[in-house]
């Protein structure tokens, strides 16, 4: 039998433009994206393999090459002022960075075999270097702002029409595309037309290491949570989009049979000059007031990963609202943890979470629906102990090594292809500066 001859695959350049895989998490352009640029880079290098990630500088304190693994490394490189600005301004500075990203490559003689971008303003940096260097371009959207669009509850969270002008084409141009999910792969086909032959879902994954069941009664001490307390658990941005203001309305039913109901809502709080997060904490806080839940309700900030891992613990449930989500990363981390899920049947949720097996799908925006689900967890602790032990289980096939082993199957059948490097770039893509 003729055994395919192995191919070069040394360096990746891994792109994250609006947003440092090393920074904050909890921020309102930080999240599961985040996590997952820098721990696909890092288990790449487990594989030998060198990722560059090159995102935009927010600090002109911060060093140019920050070594984070020894084969990976973010490089913040100039895309307008070295501070924090609103995200959608970056795309007036793209191509300033792509010239910063083709002198560093030139200064430093580097050579890869694969670009691979994150969200649409690193895809269209990608294509402009793909162009230039005539090597493939793997990219990965996160979030598609036709399905965002369509799930908006706030006029401030509709995406810009230039964005999905550009995506198309990105998507389009792409060598392949990495869809989290069967319905990431559906909002491709049916609101971008892109070719099913280049969509490969790749879920996103968590690190099981870090997140796994623990004690949950030491836990919860650690935490200041009482034994006999019923614990509700949120975890993301401070966002419509997320629909805490569903949980809090469920959570209201919920706590006319349950006197020690806790409602934690941990997100958000890093960047105080966020007035859209200002308004939602604000709405959601005397939402709280309204529903008579204001002494059952706390608010608290964005947490590191090895205490958010003890909140995912303390929880008798974790509830993900959601009018929309790509994938749903922290779904996956509390089931990691043992955690059964309430969640909204939508995007990623709908594939992530298995219904009656590792916790329970409810309808979009459905309060009631929600409260019931939410009911039935409580008030079986034997259907909470087994969906938990599922979701253990079902969380051991998202753990990187699988996640990152599928990524480097798909670099090296776009190698063996000669990478497919698509010539057709449209002029919404060209430089219109």
């Amino acid at each position: 039998m003729r055994r395919e001859s192995p191919v070069s695959l040394h360096r990746v350049a891994m792109f994250s433009v609006h947003s440092c895989p090393l920074a904050t998490l909890g921020g309102r352009e930080t999240g599961g994206m985040n996590v997952y640029v820098r721990e696909l880079s890092r288990h790449l290098g487990y594989h030998g393999i060198g990722v560059d990630v090159y995102t935009r500088r927010q600090d002109p304190c911060l060093p140019t090459v920050v070594n984070f693994t020894p084969q990976a490394r973010v490089i913040h490189l100039n895309a307008g002022p070295a501070a924090p600005y609103e995200k959608h301004q970056v795309w007036c500075h793209l191509p300033e960075f792509v010239e910063e990203v083709q002198r560093f490559i030139a200064r430093h003689k580097l050579h890869y075999e694969m670009l691979h971008s994150h969200y649409w303003f690193s895809g269209w940096v990608a294509l402009q270097l793909q162009r230039l260097f005539q090597i493939p371009m793997v990219h990965m959207s996160h979030t598609l702002g036709a399905a965002k669009n369509a799930a908006a509850q706030q006029s401030w969270e509709q995406e810009p029409p230039r964005r999905l002008r550009i995506e198309q084409e990105i998507l389009r141009c792409s060598s392949a595309v990495i869809a989290e999910s069967p319905a990431s792969k559906r909002h491709m086909l049916q609101a971008y037309e892109v070719d099913p032959g280049k969509i490969e879902i790749i879920p996103g994954g968590v690190d099981i290491a870090a997140f796994r069941p623990q004690d949950r009664q030491q836990v919860r001490q650690s935490l200041g949570l009482a034994p006999e307390q019923l614990v509700l658990l949120f975890v993301g941005r401070l966002q419509p989009l997320k629909g805490i203001d569903i949980l809090l309305r469920a959570a209201r039913v919920v706590g006319q049979q349950y006197a020690a109901l806790q409602v934690l809502v941990v997100g958000g709080g890093v960047d105080i000059q966020d007035e859209h997060e200002a308004q939602e904490r604000q709405r959601l806080y005397a939402l709280s007031q309204e529903l008579g839940l204001a002494s059952q309700v706390r608010f608290i900030r964005a947490q590191p990963q090895d205490i958010l891992v003890q909140y995912y613990t303390a929880a008798d449930v974790f509830v993900m609202p959601s009018h929309y989500e790509s994938f749903g990363m922290v779904v996956l981390e509390a089931m990691a943890c043992g955690t059964p899920v309430v969640a909204s049947n939508v995007g990623g949720l709908a594939s992530t979470v298995v219904h009656g097996t590792t916790g329970l799908l409810v309808p979009e925006g459905d309060w009631h629906a929600f409260a019931q689900a939410i009911m039935r967890l409580v008030t079986s602790p034997v259907l909470r102990e087994k969906f938990g032990q599922a979701s253990v289980q079902r969380a051991q096939g998202f753990a990187w090594p699988c996640i990152v082993t599928r990524t480097i199957q798909l670099y090296r059948r776009l190698l063996r292809q000669g990478g497919a490097v698509s010539r057709r770039h449209a002029s919404v893509i060209s430089c219109p500066f």
